[in-house]
């Protein structure tokens, strides 16, 4: 499948919710079923707000223009001490899965990540039998580092996560000075 990506917009929010009301993706995520088209709407447009690093990229099909995948760098949160770190999420189409897409997100992240975000420690979670999932992550430099057990209830049974994290490759340093 021929895609490209682009930052999200909150125009995409219709076809976000779609993709996160697949019955084949939202198993996979920490996302419910029937999701709201408006929670949608108010997360992508607060990604505009100055100061705001998070970032939010899609993958859209070539052929029809139709997002079938997205990825987001979040804040951890307001705590000043953990400024440096962000959550990664990611979600692809069960017909788009399998063709390089999650790759490309993963590369775009990460070089945002360490180039442009000011990001030292990338943090996720992912359901201990997503082998799929663990592998791309470790193909980007993603380590184990526990597991959750009963972390999530997912269609009616508790399951567990593994913690997994990526530090920055190379920390930017000051200049030597001469």
């Amino acid at each position: 499948m021929a895609f490209s990506l682009r930052r999200c917009k909150p125009s995409d929010c219709g076809d976000i919710t779609r993709l996160m009301a697949d019955d084949a993706v939202y198993p996979g995520l920490l996302q419910l079923p029937f999701p709201s088209e408006e929670r949608w709407r108010k997360m992508l447009e607060g990604q505009d707000a100055p100061g705001n690093a998070d970032l939010t990229l899609v993958a859209v099909a070539v052929a029809d223009d139709q997002v079938v995948a997205s990825a987001s760098l979040h804040g951890a949160g307001p705590n000043v001490r953990r400024r440096h770190v962000a959550g990664l999420g990611i979600s692809v189409a069960s017909q788009a899965q399998g063709q390089g897409i999650g790759a490309a997100l993963m590369e775009a992240l990460t070089n945002y990540a360490d180039n442009w975000g000011h990001l030292l420690r990338i943090e996720l979670t992912v359901y201990t039998d997503n082998l799929r999932a663990i592998k791309l992550y470790q193909k980007f430099g993603f380590q184990q580092e526990g597991v959750q057990r009963a972390y999530a209830l997912r269609d009616g049974v508790y399951v567990d996560v593994l913690a997994m994290a990526r530090l920055h490759p190379k920390p930017p340093q000051l200049p030597v000075l001469q």
